[in-house]
C-alpha cells in the first residue's frame, strides 16, 4: 500500500500532559508561581525549541528525498508535538485564574494555597499543599483543589476534625496546622 493512504496520527488533539480536565462549570485556579512557570514553558517553546527545530527541518528538507529522511520526518514528528504543547498551555492561560495564598496569610481555615498538616485516622502525619490542577505534583505533597481530599479540608480550620469518604471507606482527618506563604 502507498504511503500516501496510510492514516498517520498527526497528533491534532491537544495534549493534556497527563493533567486531568478542569471541571465543566469550574474556574482554572493557579498560584501565581505556577502562573510564572507555565509561561516561562510557553515562551521557552516558542523562542528557543520551535525555532531551533524548524532550522532542522528546513535543512533537511533542502538535501532532497524526504521520505527516507530521518532528520526531516522526526523533525516534522516534533514540531506538531511542539505545536500542540504550545496549544495547550495557550489555552490553559487563558483560562487561568490567578490566584495569590499570601492574602490569606495568619489565618487558620483553609482556602486555595494553603499548606495543611493533618493527622488520619490510622496516626499518619501528612502535609499537603492545595494547589491548580496544572500545579499538581502528588509526590510533593502538592494536590489538586478538585481532589477529595482538598474539597473536604476546604473551609475548616486548624482543630477540626472532618470525616473523609473514600474507595477504601471513611477517614477522619484532624487538621493540626494551616499555613500560608507571607506576602511579597
Amino acid at each position: 500500500m502507498n504511503k500516501a493512504f496510510v492514516k498517520e496520527s498527526d497528533g491534532d488533539e491537544d495534549d493534556d500532559g497527563g493533567l486531568p480536565p478542569i471541571p465543566p462549570g469550574a474556574k482554572n485556579y493557579i498560584t501565581p508561581q505556577g502562573y510564572q512557570r507555565i509561561r516561562e514553558e510557553l515562551l521557552q517553546l516558542i523562542d528557543t525549541e520551535r525555532p531551533e527545530v524548524v532550522k532542522i527541518v528546513h535543512w533537511a528538507a533542502s538535501n532532497g528525498d524526504r521520505s527516507e529522511n530521518g532528520d526531516y520526518i522526526y523533525g516534522k514528528r516534533r514540531l506538531r508535538e511542539i505545536d500542540r504543547r504550545i496549544r495547550f498551555l495557550t489555552k490553559r492561560l487563558d483560562l487561568a485564574e490567578v490566584v495569590d495564598p499570601s492574602i490569606h496569610h495568619g489565618s487558620d481555615q483553609v482556602f486555595f494555597g494553603a499548606t495543611v498538616t493533618y493527622l488520619n485516622s490510622a496516626g499518619s502525619e501528612q502535609s499537603i499543599t492545595i494547589v491548580g490542577i496544572d500545579e499538581l505534583d502528588p509526590l510533593k505533597g502538592k494536590i489538586s483543589w478538585v481532589s477529595p481530599v482538598a474539597r473536604a479540608l476546604t473551609k475548616s480550620r486548624e482543630g477540626d476534625v472532618i470525616t473523609l469518604t473514600t474507595p477504601a471507606g471513611v477517614d477522619e482527618l484532624e487538621i493540626l496546622s494551616v499555613t500560608y506563604p507571607s506576602p511579597p
